[in-house]
Order: structure tokens, then sequence, then C-alpha cells
């Protein structure tokens, strides 16, 4: 095969890519080719683009950033929208992709740079509905408390959680004109409510479950358990922890 047959049978990938570069900035799109090898990922493709950043005008540009770690979906670092889809960078193979590949941000959190972005906002709903367990010293306390088969398996569902962000994104409620607190939040009130030693913190969480920008806030529009990489049923949670705010609700008006 002769160089200009070899050259015109050469399979490259497009990439229009959203970057901006400060969080105040106005963000552009820059085009990117590359030459096409299987098993191509988008993370894998960001890390070629990065190792020598020169656009399609054969411009060189500063490399762009994004957040990445596992690269085996496990650590939620690396989401991003691709073709209009919250995802992870790292599993989203580029032969299921349509060309051009659209690569963007999550809108829902503020842009640091490129298609990094500050989940802040998450880390701080679990501080506020108290996701963790907490024990009194670090000496040996023996084994946990035995738990039935079937509550051990939901619960390993539920603590599959990556803090990836991509629940928020494909979420219509969550937004600039909500304080919802999210679905992945809600999912790990269930978790440590329904852990025999994190039991003992279910009221503070559930309160903070039915506060502002709680549970009420949530529409039910289902897009989180369909858009989950982790497959988690964040929907089914949400109802269980409806049912469990509208009878701490009751319990306090009778109490009053």
């Amino acid at each position: 095969m002769s160089e200009t047959a070899a050259a015109m049978e050469k399979k490259t990938v497009r990439f229009l890519i959203t970057r901006q570069d400060s969080p105040d900035a106005e963000p552009y799109t820059e085009e990117f080719e590359l030459e096409y090898r299987p098993n191509m990922t988008v993370n894998s493709s960001l890390m070629e683009i990065q190792r020598n950043p020169v656009n399609c005008k054969g411009e060189k540009v500063d490399p762009v950033s994004w957040e990445a770690n596992c690269l085996e979906e496990v650590c939620g670092a690396c989401s991003m929208v691709i073709n209009g889809t919250p995802r992870q960078a790292c599993t989203a193979l580029v032969d299921n992709l349509e060309q051009p590949i659209h690569v963007q941000p999550m809108n829902t959190f503020p842009v640091v740079r490129d298609l990094a972005v500050d989940r802040s906002r998450m880390f701080d709903a679990l501080k506020r509905v108290k996701a963790w367990i907490p024990i009194d010293g670090t000496h040996d306390l023996g084994p946990g408390p035995r738990m039935p088969e079937n509550e051990r398996q939901w619960r390993y569902e539920l603590s599959k959680c990556m803090t990836c962000g991509v629940c928020l994104q494909a979420c219509p409620n969550v937004n600039s004109r909500s304080e919802f607190i999210g679905p992945f939040a809600v999912a790990q009130v269930d978790l440590f409510n329904s852990h025999p030693t994190g039991e003992m913190n279910k009221q503070e969480r559930t309160d903070a479950l039915t506060a502002d920008g709680g549970l009420q806030e949530c529409g039910n529009s289902q897009n989180c358990v369909q858009s989950c990489p982790k497959g988690i049923p964040l929907t089914t949670s949400i109802a269980r922890m409806n049912w469990e705010g509208t009878k701490n609700i009751f319990k306090k008006w009778l109490s009053i």
C-alpha cells in the first residue's frame, strides 16, 4: 500500500471541548483531532491532548484541565458531560460515541478551569446530613453488630456512591433557584440510618432531610437513577426516606 493510500485510510477522532481559563472567564469551544486507536476512552484521549496540546488550527494551546484518579469508575473524579450526557470519562469508549465528541464541564457545579469543577457542595451536603458513623475512641470495640443478609445487600448497593456528581447534573431540581440537597445525600442518609450503629443518629439525619432544601424539593423526575454510573437505586431510597420523614414529622406533632 502506498503512503498516500495509507494516509487516506488513517482514521481520526474529533473532539469539541468547552474550555474556560478561570472561574470568572467566558467559556469557549476548542477543537482537537487525534489519531484513532482501538479501545480509546475520553479520559485517555484527554491525556493524549495533554501530552500534545495542539488544536485543529495547528496552534499550541494550554493543556486541557480535568480531574481523574482511578481510571476505573471508582473515584468519581472524571465526571463531565459527554455528548450531552453526564458520565465518567474513564468508561466512555470513543467507539460508542457519535463524532464530533462534545465534552463539557458539569454546569451544576462552579467551573474551576476547563472540565474541572468544584464539587464542594456535595461534601458540604454530606456534613449537613452527618453521613458517617461516629465512634468514640480508636480502641478495639470488637466485632460489629450482626445484620440480616437482605439488609446487608441493600446497604452495599447504597455504599457504591462515588460522590461523582452525575445525579446532581442530571436532576432538574438541582439548579440556581433551588437548594435541593441532591439524590446522593438522601441515599447516604438511608445507608447510615439503616446501619445498626449509625441508627443512633437517625433523628438528626432525618431532621436534615426534612429541612429547607431537603426531600420536599425532589420532583421525582427519576433522572438520577437512570444516570447513576453505579446503578444505585436512588429513587427507591428517596421513597424510603420520604416515608421516614413523614413519620418523623407526625411524631413531632404528636409530641407537642
